[in-house]
């Protein structure tokens, strides 16, 4: 009787992806540029939507005889500065984040070991990241209506460190979870992901400050308003005149 020659283990197979997301990965690989232009479109309008309305800004005034359709257009914040946050997505930041990392990627092409994976993290977060950061802001300050160069500098300066500290943890970090948690496949839907919420979440607090500031302005000019309109006391009025006792 012969005995049975133990079969080798089976390497587990790779888990099965949901249709959709399998269709997504396959049109990054095949147009990567398009899906990453629809992709940062969609999450910058979503972006601008969710934070207006997690922020508390007031709803945009429309024409009492408007359709039905723009009042609830309006009450929820699907407006032009949402629109122009999508175009912002599609025509500025996928493409410049598509070109710089492939300028990263083709600079560090082939080389391996931990001191390369070191240099590549430092230069995405010192060359690549202040560019992004400082695009961003320069648009957000377009879109929020900045008039002139001034003002769009003014408001790089005033938001570059603030949004770059916050890239600097939040890139290693998700990098490193990335690795140790995430299959390569996924990837690109999880830094998606990872942008989104860190977008959203710096929306909604851009907006509360601001929201905050228009307050406190409007309060003042209330409070400056009400001095101006109290009658003012002249002390002259309250000397005898001459000749009376």
């Amino acid at each position: 009787m012969s005995t049975p020659i133990p079969r080798s283990p089976q390497p587990p197979s790779p888990p099965k992806l949901h249709p959709l997301l399998a269709q997504y990965l396959l049109q990054l690989a095949v147009h990567p540029l398009r899906t990453k232009a629809l992709t940062s479109a969609t999450l910058s309008f979503l972006q601008e939507v969710i934070g207006s309305n997690v922020a508390g800004l007031p709803h945009s005034q429309i024409p009492k005889d408007a359709s039905p359709l723009s009042k609830i257009l309006a009450r929820y914040h699907v407006d032009a500065r949402a629109i122009k946050m999508a175009i912002y997505g599609f025509f500025v930041s996928a493409p410049l984040g598509h070109y710089l990392v492939g300028l990263l990627q083709k600079a560090f092409a082939g080389k391996v070991g931990f001191k390369y994976r070191v240099a590549q993290l430092l230069a995405s977060n010192f060359l690549v990241a202040p560019v992004q950061t400082s695009v961003f802001l320069a648009s957000m300050a377009i879109i929020n209506g900045a008039k002139s160069l001034d003002d769009v500098i003014r408001t790089v300066k005033s938001g570059f460190w603030a949004v770059i500290r916050v890239t600097w943890i939040v890139s290693p970090l998700s990098m490193v979870f990335a690795q140790q948690f995430v299959p390569m496949e996924l990837w690109v839907p999880f830094f998606n992901m990872v942008q989104f919420t860190l977008g959203t979440l710096f929306n909604i607090k851009v907006k509360k400050m601001r929201l905050a500031a228009a307050r406190k302005e409007a309060k003042d000019r209330e409070r400056q308003r009400a001095k101006e309109d109290r009658p003012s006391l002249n002390p002259h009025s309250w000397e005898a005149e001459p000749g009376t006792d």
